[in-house]
């Protein structure tokens, strides 16, 4: 098959969207197919006319074979051509509705997607979790199917070796991310030994200025680090020396780093906001509501300072983490549901 993946700009951007896009054209590849990526300009999710403009340009550059393969993401800047995508059966990779996450935008992007749903041709998602939300938009359950990320190989994490305990969290500094929920968790517990160590860009400067700020105000600045976007060698390394692996989400359409989290047998404290809670093995964490430091607080305490209790965990987690998918599938599915779209 020849694919044109069309996805908003910069594609080595770091996010669990944009490592799933760049593991499935690596896969592709592999397999013979020929995949063209395509960036589009502009604003994203919420289009500008740049965006606008850019998908155009896009739409009309494909050739007559090529599959048009949408990144969710970029999908609301087609909605002027909705008729187009029909007539091309195109299809949509959704990580998770852009209309699903709160903001000014979001009933603008809901009515966009209710029109865009209803013109593609097939549906890619990420998650069971995603596939159940989408009919609510428009979508043809019949038209969705699900390619869950893969996970790599990895060893099991040995930890800090004390004498407190270190907790990594892995995720770009924007609200939906929830780092502020989790910073005020920790601030219920500083008569315990830890430390957090925050790994991912500052997508939102403002966002990222404001968790600096409210590290200080909450008195945590010399037990949080703030380690901006790290390199895969580097990452690797911080999930080696975790103790413990947190992630306060308020949304996530799959939730890639807790799942490389428990492919390394990390204990694991999560708020339950989308998708997330749905790949966590029995005993591996503790769940609290999105936005509830209060119960995220006291369900931390006890893995903090209980080693016995941490260690149950990490072999729960360990456990669950190696029935995860692996990488190595995930291609040929995802061209297999390319053929059932009536591009094979």
């Amino acid at each position: 098959m020849k694919i044109a993946l069309l996805v908003p700009a910069p594609f080595d951007t770091v996010s669990g969207g944009y490592i799933y896009d760049r593991r499935m054209v690596e896969g592709l590849r592999g397999l013979g197919h020929e995949v063209r990526v395509v960036e589009l300009a502009g604003r994203h999710p919420m289009p500008d006319a740049a965006a606008e403009a850019s998908a155009r340009e896009a739409f009309a550059g494909l050739a007559a074979n090529e599959v048009p393969l949408i990144d969710g993401l970029g999908l609301p800047a087609f909605a002027p051509l909705a008729p187009e995508l029909a007539a091309r059966m195109a299809v949509a990779l959704i990580h998770h509705p852009t209309s699903l996450e709160p903001g000014p935008d979001q009933a603008a992007l809901a009515e966009r997607e209710r029109t865009l749903f209803a013109a593609c041709g097939r549906f890619i998602t990420t998650s069971v979790y995603t596939a159940r939300a989408m009919p609510a938009l428009g979508a043809d359950r019949l038209r969705i199917g699900v390619i869950e990320p893969g996970t790599d190989p990895a060893p099991r994490a040995r930890g800090s070796a004390g004498p407190g305990a270190r907790i990594l969290s892995v995720g770009s500094l924007i609200p939906r991310k929830g780092h502020d929920v989790l910073l005020r968790a920790l601030a219920r517990l500083t008569d315990l030994d830890w430390e957090l160590r925050i790994a991912g860009p500052p997508a939102d400067p403002v966002h990222a200025q404001g968790l600096a700020a409210l590290a200080e105000e909450l008195g945590l600045t010399a037990r949080v680090s703030f380690l901006g976007s790290l390199g895969q060698a580097e990452l690797e390394a911080e999930y080696t020396e975790a103790d413990l692996f947190a992630l306060a989400t308020h949304f996530e359409g799959y939730g890639m780093v807790a799942a490389e989290a428990q492919a390394r047998g990390l204990p694991l404290a999560l708020c339950t906001g989308g998708a997330v809670a749905d790949l966590v093995g029995k005993g591996a964490a503790i769940l609290a509501a999105p936005g509830d430091f209060n119960s995220l607080s006291r369900g931390m305490r006890r893995p903090l300072f209980d080693t016995a209790l941490r260690a149950e965990m990490a072999e729960a987690s360990w456990k669950a983490g190696q029935a995860l998918p692996r990488w190595d599938d995930r291609a040929a599915k995802l061209a297999a549901e390319l053929e059932v779209a009536g591009h094979g």
